[in-house]
């Protein structure tokens, strides 16, 4: 989807091809360490891995759940966050990928790769308006953005087909 996490990770290539949950998105900023000196804890990036493989499988239920355990470990990580959000889109979830975008803008600001995703998940529940709007201010932020393009190409030739996108 998005290919934000490639993002959608993906954040939303085209229907065809499977997302990758990387693209676009900045990379993995787990914390390594707590600040207290006395306990020395290194939080593991397993659950952002297998989130992102079972994302790219098309494992969607699965890899929501990787990426929930993700940003619960580690909260400012804007890309579990955009995976997450990618999750609930294909899981139909909306609401919760609404709330998990707005956490990931929080951290990194509305970046085009975000906003390409949201486009797609306003897509994806055929709310076409919104979709522009969302996906011409990414554009507007990255004019070369290969996944911005095809998204717009993707969102006219849905609008003029009347064919739902998925």
């Amino acid at each position: 989807m998005c290919v934000a996490l490639s993002l959608a990770l993906g954040g939303c290539v085209t229907a065809a091809v499977p997302p990758d949950v990387s693209e676009g998105v900045p990379p993995t900023t787990t914390a390594t360490v707590q600040d207290d000196a006395s306990v020395q804890y290194y939080p593991s990036d397993e659950p952002l891995r297998l989130a992102i493989e079972h994302f790219n499988r098309g494992h969607f239920g699965i890899a929501e759940r990787y990426f929930r355990d993700a940003v619960e470990k580690a909260p400012k990580d804007a890309s579990a966050w955009i995976g997450l959000a990618a999750s609930y889109d294909r899981l139909g979830r909306f609401d919760l990928a609404d709330r998990a975008y707005a956490q990931a803008i929080g951290i990194v600001g509305a970046r085009p790769e975000i906003l390409n995703n949201q486009g797609y998940s306003y897509m994806l529940r055929g709310d076409y308006k919104r979709a522009e709007q969302t996906l011409a201010l990414a554009q507007s932020k990255d004019p070369s953005n290969k996944f911005v393009q095809s998204n717009l190409l993707l969102l006219h030739e849905a609008a003029r087909t009347g064919k739902a996108i998925e």
